[in-house]
């Protein structure tokens, strides 16, 4: 019964940790991009230029050009993935609908201000919900389903399909510079999406050098659940045989380690390393 409350909380802290991110992925379109004619690509840029073309809020086409993809997904990577996608597009309808009337104008008014800070908040958005399991739909599918059997990440994905409907947004404005200040947020959004996935994915290397060694290790496979390796050693200037600890972590379970090994062994000799990728068990899937 524990055990399954604890996932339910996990699987609530995922939900609103996605309805954060699609939160701020809206706020940086509706005050920055959407006032300013700005097309950032994906589903929210074609929804932008039909917006400004039959005049229907960008959140009712975003609703209604995601239905099909939904379908893409569920096929592809899972009826939950299906779900996720049907309350990611969901939200961001609902957010996008509620922000927009809310922003008439841009928050502020130098374009090249709009398109940087816009494209930072929203490609930040989508990578927190891209990282608990969300997304916003369109584009964001696409790129999940390549990067789900491809080692190449959605930013990369979304960068590539993104040129097509920022370049069409010269045929609605007729501007070069609406063009220019596109590709600016196509290349922030893509950046800002991957440094955030990155930095929440992000794995550590910690090595614990200590003469209570086993008694850490102990420790740490009772209270952080993490798989660890001990390694015979030698130490040259103590003449001493000690067991080296080899553990691979999560970001958010360094400070707990870190926390063992000073409760254990304040005299503990450690070395802590990022890594940039960590494939098996408990990690990410490898990929070819």
């Amino acid at each position: 019964m524990k055990l399954m409350k604890l996932r339910w909380l996990d699987l609530l802290r995922s939900y609103l940790w996605i309805a954060l991110g699609l939160a701020l992925y809206s706020f940086g379109w509706t005050a920055f991009l959407i006032p300013s004619k700005i097309i950032g690509g994906g589903v929210a840029g074609i929804s932008t230029l039909m917006y400004y073309l039959a005049g229907i809020p960008v959140g009712v086409w975003i609703f209604v050009l995601n239905i099909a993809l939904i379908l893409l997904g569920a096929r592809r990577l899972g009826w939950r993935f299906a779900v996720n996608t049907l309350l990611g597009i969901t939200l961001s309808s609902i957010f996008f609908s509620l922000m927009q009337k809310e922003f008439p104008q841009p928050l502020v008014e130098d374009q090249f201000m709009a398109a940087l800070v816009g494209a930072g908040l929203a490609g930040a958005g989508l990578g927190i919900t891209f990282s608990n399991g969300g997304n916003s739909g369109g584009f964001d599918i696409i790129a999940l389903a390549i990067s789900e059997s491809r080692s190449v990440s959605p930013g990369s994905i979304i960068l590539i399909l993104n040129v097509f409907v920022i370049s069409s947004s010269y045929f609605v404005f007729h501007s070069v510079e609406k063009v220019v200040y596109g590709f600016v947020v196509m290349a922030v959004n893509s950046y800002a999406l991957d440094v955030v996935m990155g930095g929440i994915k992000q794995s550590y290397q910690i090595m614990i050098f200590s003469q209570k060694s086993l008694d850490i290790a102990e420790h740490i496979a009772r209270n952080v659940r993490r798989g660890i390796t001990v390694f015979k050693g030698y130490g040259w200037y103590s003449k001493r045989p000690i067991d080296i600890i080899l553990v691979i972590a999560h970001r958010e379970d360094k400070a707990h380690i870190m926390r063992i090994i000073k409760e254990v062994d304040d005299k503990a000799f450690v070395s802590v390393s990022k890594v940039q990728g960590v494939f098996g068990s408990n990690f990410e899937k490898l990929k070819v």
